[in-house]
């Protein structure tokens, strides 16, 4: 077992060894008082620096000009060269750890053993000394740190914060919100922006005049009150009918009623708490032919008003209001009831008929009104909600009302979006309105899930019990044998079986935070707001990140494995800020973010198409790898968050590309590298196998009917339908239904001119000649920025969108091209967003549930008051529980996919039973 340090004997034995060496670069020394070569040779011992260990890994490949070399080494195909060519969604993890460790036969660089003794350059060359060994003090020192803050810590840290976190947030705010967000939906806020609000803690649903008639459909809704309840009720109204025009006199009831739908929505004019107010609430508790299913009250002003805010007129409210509570409770047993507590006026715009009606005397009011009905003798299952909102909302914008005491639009809008959320939520269930929603019931399949993984739990906890106790035993006896001790052994390895109950375990705890965030309500969740700097401010700070982890590349090959993962990890940190940051809203973002995704099936197309060209695997376990590592995560999340398999769209989208590579590959005539390097007339065949694939992309896309008959057949209709049809589906492929097949040309082409050496691939030399690569480079650099123009200047989305599939590879082509044909460029990478890259497909799964929220339509809140430290801490976790998973998915893809034939097929069986089961009990679930 590993052992750690504790952080202060870390920290001072970092300092004892750095200490010495920083004051041996700071103060001057003579001659006879250095010590150089003794601190360097201690510091060889301690280990070298990354630099060293990087040229030690990274030789420089032979020069192009090297002629039988270059051949040899083209023409051998060796495995070492095709492994790079793979896609992206085999890339395995890495460390957190910056630097390597040491290996054990570097040696350090030769250094002086004195400085000289002419007095200008002694100076020199001891500066320049110091420098060096205040470098390789750096080294040291980071070294010493990466040791101690490992992947393994990070993760152990993660765990630590979720325990922390979701003890909080279960002892503060309950363990299961549910409808309890209601309370704060109607009471705290906050604006996110210009007419923008974000109730605490919940996410607001923004209702379609559709909707909210499909939740009003037979009901009746009254509103009470003065003339800001009149405005409030104009506001309501026209959410459900927006041609809706205000009409009837101001000072009297007013009536509206859709018979289409069968609502009715009510306006009883009582500007004051009096008897009259009374009697109007008695009758609305008493009438049993239409009941109101909604009332919301709420008057004040006009008593301040007509008796110049007077203590008597004070005090006469609050008998009324005690008068009146007793039958808004009875009231509140078969209605909703909200009373609303009076906004704020902007004084300075108040007539003179009006100046009494100030802020203070508002508040002295409302104290009241929330002191009875709030008051302990009021009965808790009938309570009157108080809907104190409002206030908050018109503090911010009553200064834009035209008259100081009636509300501007914004405020009555935003006040009726607050009241549809209270009523609707529960009854529409829409994805991206958490308030109010209860917290939904386990399926059949997420109960039995459930029981799975608790079971693979108990099961490893047995099996390590029972290994301790055999050990525990075997020592015992042998001692009580009198046998002599015998030399410490290695800890024999674990089993396969305990392999795979460790890994359910940790998937089983992975799952239930996955479930615990997105599904239970222990979390809180936020909407999405959109600026220009919540985007480009990110992009700013990870393209600084990126460009100061740099390392050289192990070869200089076009679009090597190194480079691949860097292209990956920034295109996928990209795609997180843009969907963190709602830019989606932004059509110019939108568009670059389009080309993102083409890209990634660029790269899909240009890797399989590689491997399978060169090394013409088409086994059934070379699909099963692939097949299994794409879409395990996605299926466990299936079942236990209660999704269809096409909400995950992007991992259906690159599976269906990975068989459409594999047909158009493995089928009659399979045309490899090696037939072609016998006859070049195969080329010519490949050629025509790749534009048949093209027509039939072709095809598809222009025949929807055709597209959508095919992918409805039954069992295909499982996989691809959402919300009961294959539209979703049918818009995914065809938006970047050429981008495979690109790559899988590029892939060809640069094979091509490789073969037949037409390409310098040295770490300084440019990938075509001057000339060539000058002109190539131009015109990529031109393209490049021409779509961007482009795109920047698209004003219709669903026109842009027609476009995109033929054009968006312009841009991938460019960037290629410029990464790729200056030496100096192909042997560095950045090791930042390499890191990323090889976790990509992980972090765009896991960013639906455990970093945004409500299925990526909000943002994940574990801090609540802080969102900039909540993006971080939830950041932090969200990396390491991806990282983690695709630790996971690699464990169980060699324990589940043997590479013998016969143990496969056993496997692929139970595999192949195992989703009829699914289908069963989904059946069964529907019913």
């Amino acid at each position: 077992m590993q052992r750690y340090h504790k952080p202060t004997e870390t920290f001072e034995s970092v300092r004892s060894t750095i200490q010495p060496i920083a004051m041996s670069a700071l103060v001057p020394m003579s001659l006879e008082e250095q010590q150089i070569p003794d601190m360097r040779g201690t510091l060889s011992r301690s280990g070298s620096s990354s630099r060293d260990v990087g040229e030690g890994q990274n030789p420089e490949p032979p020069s192009p000009s090297s002629g039988r070399g270059i051949k040899k080494r083209r023409e051998s195909g060796s495995e070492e060269e095709q492994s790079a060519l793979v896609s992206f969604e085999e890339s395995s993890s890495s460390s957190l750890t910056a630097d390597p460790p040491p290996h054990p036969s570097s040696s350090p660089p030769s250094q002086p053993q004195c400085c000289p003794s002419a007095p200008g350059s002694s100076v020199a060359r001891c500066c320049h000394g110091g420098a060096k060994m205040a470098a390789l003090a750096y080294n040291l020192g980071k070294r010493e740190i990466n040791q101690h803050f490992s992947v393994r810590n990070a993760k152990a840290l993660a765990l630590a914060a979720v325990l922390l976190l979701s003890v909080c947030h279960a002892v503060s705010w309950g363990f299961f919100r549910g409808e309890g967000t209601c309370e704060y939906l109607i009471s705290s806020g906050r604006f996110l922006g210009e007419n923008v609000w974000q109730p605490y803690s919940c996410m607001m649903h923004k209702y379609k005049s559709s909707e909210a008639k499909s939740c009003f459909a037979e009901q009746h809704v009254t509103f009470v009150g003065d003339s800001r309840i009149r405005q409030l009720f104009y506001a309501f109204v026209k959410i459900l009918t927006p041609q809706y025009k205000e009409e009837g006199n101001k000072h009297e009831n007013i009536y509206f009623e859709d018979k289409a739908a069968m609502l009715k929505i009510d306006f009883l004019w009582h500007p004051e708490v009096n008897n009259s107010m009374k009697q109007a609430f008695q009758s609305l508790s008493e009438n049993d032919i239409s009941k109101s299913t909604m009332v919301i009250a709420g008057a004040a002003t006009w008593s301040i008003k007509i008796n110049n805010g007077s203590r008597e007129s004070l005090a006469q409210y609050k008998v009324n209001m005690t008068a009146v509570a007793p039958v808004l409770e009875n009231l509140a047993e078969v209605s909703q009831v909200y009373w609303f507590l009076q906004d704020p006026v902007y004084e300075p715009l108040l007539s003179e008929s009006r100046k009494m009606i100030t802020n203070d005397r508002i508040d002295a009011y409302n104290d009241i009104a929330a002191g009875i009905l709030n008051g302990t003798t009021r009965k808790s299952q009938s309570k009157v909600n108080i809907f104190s909102v409002s206030r908050l909302i018109s503090e911010e914008i009553i200064s834009k009302s035209f008259d100081g005491l009636h509300l501007p639009e914004p405020s009555k809008d935003i006040s009726a979006m607050v009241l549809m959320n209270a009523f609707c939520n529960k009854i529409v269930n829409p994805i991206d309105g958490s308030c109010c929603q209860p917290t939904p019931s386990l399926t059949i399949i997420q109960k039995l899930a459930a029981c799975f993984f608790i079971f693979a739990m108990i099961a490893f906890v047995l099996i390590i019990v029972q290994r301790n106790k055999h050990r525990r035993n075997k020592q015992c006896n042998d001692i009580e044998s009198g046998e002599e001790k015998k030399p410490a052994t290695a800890t024999p390895a674990a089993s396969s079986l305990e392999n795979l109950l460790f890994s359910l375990s940790k998937l089983g705890l992975i799952m239930a935070y996955f479930y615990f965030c997105d599904r239970a309500n222990l979390f809180m969740k936020e909407n999405k707001f959109y600026t220009h700097s919540s985007f480009f401010i990110p992009i700013i700070y990870i393209l600084v990140l990126g460009l100061f982890y740099n390392e050289n590349t192990k070869e200089a090959k076009l679009l090597n494995r190194e480079q691949t993962d860097e292209w990956k990890g920034w295109m996928q940190l990209v795609i997180l800020i843009y969907h963190i940051s709602g830019a989606s809203s932004f059509l110019p973002v939108y568009m670059h973010v389009r080309v993102l995704v083409a890209a990634y099936l660029f790269q899909t197309g240009y890797g399989h198409f590689s491997y399978f060209w060169l090394k013409g695997d088409f086994g059934i376990y070379r699909i099963s790898q692939v097949v299994f590592r794409l879409n395990f995560l996605v299926v466990v999340l299936c079942i236990v968050m209660d999704r269809p398999y096409q909400f995950y769209y992007f991992v259906p989208l690159v599976t269906f590309w990975f068989m459409f590579i594999y047909a158009t590959m493995a089928f009659w005539p399979q045309i490899l590298q090696k037939t072609a390097n016998a006859n070049s007339l195969w080329n010519v065949g490949l050629i025509l196998k790749l534009s048949s694939a093209l027509l039939c992309i072709v095809f598809l896309s222009y025949s929807q009917g055709a597209f959508e008959n095919l992918f409805s057949l039954w069992p295909l209709s499982k996989l691809f339908e959402l919300n009961g049809n294959v539209y979703e589906w049918w818009f995914r492929w065809k938006l970047d239904r050429f981008a495979v097949f690109h790559g899988m040309l590029f892939a060809f082409i640069y094979l091509l001119l490789q073969k037949h050496q037409m390409l310098f691939e040295g770490k300084t030399e440019a990938l075509f000649s001057t000339k060539v690569s000058s002109v190539l480079l131009f015109f990529s650099v031109v393209s490049f920025f021409t779509y961007s123009i482009w795109a920047s200047s698209c004003k219709n989305k669903s026109e842009c969108n027609e476009m995109h599939p033929s054009i968006s590879v312009v841009q991938i082509l460019s960037f290629v091209l410029i990464r790729n044909i200056p030496g100096y460029a192909r042997s560095v990478y950045s090791s930042f967003f390499a890191w990323f890259g090889k976790i990509s497909l992980e972090l765009f799964i896991c960013q639906y549930h455990i970093w945004l929220a409500a299925d990526t339509k909000g943002i994940l809140v574990l801090i609540p008051g802080n969102p900039m430290l909540n993006i971080i801490v939830s950041t932090f976790i969200f990396v390491c529980v991806a990282h983690e998973i695709s630790h996971i998915t690699n464990d169980l893809a060699q324990i589940a996919l043997p590479k013998d034939r016969s143990a496969l097929a056993k496997r692929l069986l139970c595999i192949a039973g195992f989703f009829c089961l699914l289908l069963i009990l989904s059946a069964l679930q529907n019913t």
